[in-house]
């Protein structure tokens, strides 16, 4: 092609959609403070970032999986110990699954019908885990599945436990009547309604999120969290305990728990309003059962506080930080359970001064700062060894 030519227009519709999604996150309700607001355009820019990728990546003659829920594009609570995979399902076509099964704590398969939206979640149609899988010695494996009517995504969650020690495996999608086909060439029109797709995907992911909490954590009273219960929308073999809180800088939440040996996985984690998870790496927002220091009853205690709860305002081996966040959400979550939980096995809380909880839980041990940031250190070699932007 020679001289110059008149420009398709093809963004507008985009561009468009980021002038309005950043009006509906500058003019978020819960934003109290400067640091609220700029965490807002962080997480703008992974939505963008997801947007691209769901009108972009995805596709329906040539499906892969993609990773469109991370570090850097935070959504929908996102777990901290997970790794997300999602591929678009065309109805009434066969799919081969394969892989290799690595060493995290739980292998997982959910198809849903539709998406999440402002007004409503999607729909599960089918979910189970890897214990459902045939699985070879050499960790292989492969299913065949044919997309159901209403079948749309097929999400897999890779979940760890011990982030020091276990693997991530490998795994792959394809469309068994399109294999070995080219790709279709690009053309105008199909470029055209990829822009209008991650336009489309941009405004409604914000303002999905926007709603989805209210449909569950926040019906909840404040500092509360709920009996362990069958997480909504169908993951398999889950339970899970939700609430949100709020705390001045001077209090402090302890949640108690029973420590769950009969389940692979069990986990807490605070997010922001933005119902997103925080920061994971460089702070310690979220722990699993194997990363959290346990008391000779078996019980896990839970330090969540903005301010560091230990002894003369040490940090402590289970404390979540808040990271400024004066409120936010909370979930624990149990997976491949081998039994249903009841109350028993579900979490405590108590509201005391941040000055005073060594007070409440006598055998409180504070760390160093040198030994907390060595903690700090092996989160983020642990989210980097396993992460996929």
């Amino acid at each position: 092609m020679t001289g110059s030519s008149a420009a398709l227009g093809l963004t507008a519709p985009l561009q468009a959609a980021i002038a309005e999604a950043e009006e509906l996150i500058a003019n978020a309700p819960f934003i109290r403070t400067e640091a609220d607001r700029l965490e807002g355009y962080d997480y703008l820019a992974g939505r963008i970032r997801m947007a691209m990728q769901t009108a972009f990546d995805y596709d329906l003659e040539q499906p892969v999986f993609i990773n469109p829920t991370h570090q850097f594009s935070r959504q929908g609570l996102d777990n901290p110990d997970a790794v997300y995979f999602n591929a678009y399902l065309r109805e009434g076509v066969s799919y081969v699954v394969r892989g290799r099964r690595g060493t995290s704590a739980d292998l997982s398969f959910q198809v849903m019908g539709g998406s999440y939206s402002a007004d409503s979640a999607a729909t599960s149609l089918m979910a189970f885990d890897d214990r459902e899988l045939d699985v070879a010695e050499d960790g292989s494996f492969e299913f065949t599945y044919v997309a159901e009517p209403g079948a749309k995504t097929l999400i897999v969650r890779e979940v760890f436990n011990d982030w020091d020690t276990e693997v991530r495996g490998t795994l792959t999608i394809e469309r068994v009547d399109t294999i070995g086909q080219a790709r279709r060439p690009l053309s105008e029109a199909t470029l055209r309604k990829k822009y209008e797709v991650a336009a489309r995907s941009l405004t409604s992911s914000i303002q999905t999120w926007f709603a989805f909490p209210h449909f569950f954590q926040y019906k909840e009273p404040v500092n509360t969290l709920t009996v362990p219960a069958s997480t909504p929308g169908g993951l398999s073999s889950q339970f899970s305990s939700i609430g949100h809180y709020e705390l001045a800088e001077d209090e402090a939440m302890i949640v108690s728990v029973p420590r769950c040996d009969d389940c692979t996985y069990q986990a807490i984690q605070v997010g922001s309003d933005w119902y997103a998870s925080t920061d994971y790496e460089t702070h310690q927002t979220s722990l699993t059962k194997a990363q959290a220091s346990s008391d000779p009853d078996g019980v896990m205690r839970f330090v969540i506080s903005e301010r560091p709860p230990g002894p003369d305002g040490a940090p402590i081996a289970n404390w979540l930080e808040t990271t400024g966040h004066r409120t936010g959400p909370i979930m624990l979550r149990w997976q491949q359970l081998t039994r249903a939980l009841s109350a028993e096995d579900g979490p405590a809380v108590e509201i005391v001064p941040v000055t005073e909880v060594a007070k409440h839980l006598p055998g409180l041990v504070g760390l160093s700062g040198e030994e907390y940031g060595e903690r700090i250190a092996e989160r983020q070699r642990a989210v980097a060894r396993r992460m996929i932007s």
